[in-house]
């Protein structure tokens, strides 16, 4: 998902160089969606982590 994130952040200032504004704004508020989204997970992921290594 970061992945994706990156790409669409890459489309966004690439798009915004040539001077496509819509296009660029749409790829920059992807990018910024998926990368909070790939935030959240991250630390769910972590937080659960934690939990099962303490139960053990």
């Amino acid at each position: 998902m970061l992945g994706w994130a990156l790409t669409f952040l890459i489309i966004a200032l690439i798009a915004g160089l040539l001077g496509f504004g819509g296009i660029a704004g749409a790829s920059a508020g992807i990018a910024k969606i998926l990368f909070f989204i790939f935030l959240v997970l991250l630390v769910a992921s972590l937080v659960m982590h934690l939990v099962r290594g303490a139960a053990r």
